[in-house]
């Protein structure tokens, strides 16, 4: 379907311009396209590789309107975002992927998780709450669950009794039994306008209990076989039951029965797959190009196994970011650094990550978390 594109003249369009959306810029230039990018605040990190940002608000409709109207194919980098003006434009045939309307289901988690329990995918139980006996209805411990804006850990409470239900979360929500984990996985899923489909490799993600944000990622994720084929048969189906175009981070608990459950998806190159940068032929981002623009789809083979760190902003700091240990960290062997050129710091903020290959995975989380240990930001301001 080249016919659809004229390549040599691309005008990309990202929505978001924060750290995802400025490795998505650097991709799309490296394969000679013109990016633009809207996002609020001016010389966002996406900015500062792209050819031009448009400064406005995502739910500003006459400015996401022009982004696409410039763009051949308009993209996202956030979920976070007005739809109703992109289903407009998509309805009147301008090339948004994912679509507007798959950006829509996936921002209220709870139509998501239906939509996949429909689709025949395996979620944990859940339940929408309408009244406060339908927040007791599963028993305790249980986890409560914002349906709109949660990300990072935000939006998720464990309520661990009936007393605890006195600070549930107010917003429309759902409950979902509290599930017996084992591990938590992660799968990258490319798919373009043609159908084609890529899977990265199966990744394990460890979690800073301060935030619940994801911290370590370890590539492979050490499961055996059979484990691996299932949770990338269901990561397929998955997206497939979203008729999904883009890329897709699929997260899913292992429980300690060895049963796979679908958590979420982000319809974007998400953090669990940072490490293909890297560890892969083809990187998440590159990928999202790839499939968006209906080119084919890259390989997805591991050349080697690797750890990734997230690195947040130190707790009790703020202001201008100061890098500490930058050299002792760089002279690991098999070490990326990523600084993702925020402005400013703040407590947990994602202001890079690292990355370490070794051809042995144990070798190489131990580095990466030696380097975690070093490697701090913190701001110019103590709070």
């Amino acid at each position: 379907m080249d016919q659809v594109f004229n390549y040599s003249k691309m005008r990309i369009g990202i929505i978001g311009g924060g750290q995802l959306g400025r490795i998505m810029a650097q991709k799309a230039k490296k394969m000679g396209f013109f990016v633009t990018i809207l996002d609020p605040t001016p010389n966002c990190p996406a900015a500062q590789v792209c050819d031009e940002q448009i400064v406005a608000d995502f739910y500003d409709n006459e400015k996401l309107s022009q982004l696409v109207k410039l763009s051949d194919v308009t993209t996202f980098e956030l979920e976070h975002v007005d739809t109703s003006v992109l289903k407009n434009l998509f309805d009147e045939g301008h090339k948004i992927y994912p679509s507007p309307y798959l950006i829509e289901l996936i921002q209220d988690k709870y139509k998501q998780k239906k939509l996949l329990d429909e689709k025949g995918v395996a979620v944990p139980a859940y339940k929408e709450i309408k009244t406060k006996q339908d927040l007791e209805s599963f028993g305790f411990p249980v986890i409560q669950k914002a349906r709109f804006g949660g990300y990072d850990g935000k939006g998720v409470l464990l309520l661990k009794s009936e007393k605890d239900t006195a600070n549930a979360i107010e917003s429309e929500s759902f409950i979902e039994e509290l599930v017996d984990i084992d591990k938590e996985l992660a799968v990258m899923v490319a798919r373009n306008i043609d159908g084609e489909i890529a899977c990265y490799p199966v990744v394990e993600m460890l979690f800073d209990d301060r935030v619940n944000i994801c911290d370590i990622v370890i590539a492979p994720a050490n499961i055996d076989e059979g484990i691996q084929k299932k949770a990338i048969d269901i990561a397929i189906k998955s997206i497939e039951a979203l008729d999904g175009v883009g890329i897709f981070g699929v997260e899913m608990f292992l429980t300690k029965q060895n049963k796979i459950l679908v958590n979420e998806i982000a319809p974007r190159p998400h953090n669990s797959g940072h490490y293909t940068v890297e560890s892969c032929l083809t990187s998440q981002f590159e990928q999202l190009i790839r499939a968006v623009t209906n080119l084919p789809l890259g390989s997805t083979k591991l050349i080697s196994p690797s750890a990734m760190v997230n690195l947040l902003g130190e707790d009790g700091y703020e202001g201008e970011p100061i890098i500490e240990g930058m050299h002792e960290v760089l002279s690991i062997s098999g070490l990326s650094f990523h600084f993702y050129s925020k402005k400013e710091t703040k407590p947990f903020r994602k202001m890079g990550h690292i990355t370490v290959l070794d051809n042995d995975i144990n070798i190489a989380l131990q580095k990466a978390q030696r380097a975690k240990n070093i490697l701090k930001i913190k701001g110019k301001i103590k709070i």
